[in-house]
């Protein structure tokens, strides 16, 4: 058994070397397109995104916190959030999302935002007053 093995791995032709060079450069070009492309894409598309912040834009943190941009401090790398009128500093990486313009005007809400359904209610004076003649 151990000689078939042993003249098997022998006999393998030159050219199977060529060949597994072959399929590790398909599997680097593959994991290329599929993984690190995509990823520096994705990435320069983000430092376009922070480098084009202004003040009035609305904005989303990492967090989760809805605000608009204040005041942005390129030398440190921070920026100022009005977040309903609490100003907080938040390093630039924080920004998660950005919509250009959407902050600059505050909209109230309209009348028929603002409507209340209106809901039955009990009425406990009369409840109270049933419950002492009880007694």
């Amino acid at each position: 058994m151990n000689n078939l093995l042993l003249a098997a791995s022998t006999a393998s032709p030159a050219g199977g070397s060529f060949s597994f060079l072959i399929i590790i450069a398909i599997m680097f070009a593959v994991m290329y397109f599929t993984m690190i492309r995509p990823g520096k894409k994705q990435q320069n598309q983000r430092q376009t995104m922070l480098e084009g912040m202004k003040k009035g834009d609305a904005v989303v943190t990492i967090g989760g916190l809805h605000g608009v941009i204040d005041t942005i401090n390129a030398a440190d790398g921070t920026v100022v959030i009005d977040a309903d009128g609490i100003l907080l500093t938040f390093n630039r990486t924080a920004i998660r999302d950005v919509k250009p313009g959407v902050g600059t005007t505050p909209v109230a809400p309209t009348q028929e935002e603002t409507t209340v359904s209106e809901e039955p209610t009990v009425d406990t004076h009369e409840e109270s007053a049933d419950d002492s003649d009880n007694q």
